[in-house]
């Protein structure tokens, strides 16, 4: 991956992105300005990430149309500028964001990726980190100079799947989304096999 890819991950809330506060005991959302600080791992894509957090963190139970009309407005005034977009979004309600955003950002040639997690990224057996360092290649990947996923997804412990054919199936297990009608647009292991 060149270093001339850019993706912007945007921040709307939910459990990927809190961490522990040591004075207080209690979970607070991680300042994403400092993101690949508190993940290294990303600087070894070579990829150019700024992040964007929403004012206030929404709890996924706390979406609306509002908050999917001001995120798609989010992607749609920084379209220009990034290769691709991650949104991390609380685990709950990310099908349904997922699937109005594909329906309002109409001719996307541009991967929009959401992920999100089942602990939180300060946790030691976080999923965070892997779904989010896995969104971001897959934000970043092209072929022929073409982005391999120009759409809406969602990927979440090792799978990729359009975003409107998603449901979340577990609030228990790390595999929390399924597509029961349409197969996985990636599925990933050692490497990530595109479908």
């Amino acid at each position: 991956m060149s270093s001339n890819m850019s993706v912007l991950i945007i921040y709307t809330g939910g459990t990927i992105g809190m961490v522990m506060d040591q004075e207080t005991q209690s979970l607070v959302p991680l300042n994403f300005d400092i993101i690949k600080e508190q993940l290294p791992e990303l600087n070894r894509f070579q990829v150019k990430l700024e992040s964007l957090s929403f004012d206030q963190p929404i709890d996924s139970s706390n979406m609306s149309p509002d908050i999917w009309k001001e995120l798609a407005g989010v992607i749609h005034t920084n379209y220009d500028s990034f290769d691709g977009f991650v949104v991390l979004h609380g685990t709950d309600t990310m099908s349904y964001t997922a699937s109005a955003l594909s329906f309002m950002l109409e001719d996307l040639s541009k991967p929009v990726v959401f992920t999100g997690s089942q602990l939180p990224i300060g946790m030691l057996r976080t999923d965070g980190r892997e779904n989010l360092i896995t969104a971001v290649e897959i934000a970043a990947a092209k072929e022929n100079g073409v982005p391999i996923v120009p759409e809406v997804a969602l990927y979440f412990e090792n799978k990729l799947y359009r975003a409107n054919r998603t449901s979340k199936s577990s609030a228990e297990h790390f595999e929390a989304f399924t597509s029961y009608n349409y197969d996985p647009l990636a599925t990933v292991g050692v490497s990530i096999r595109y479908n």
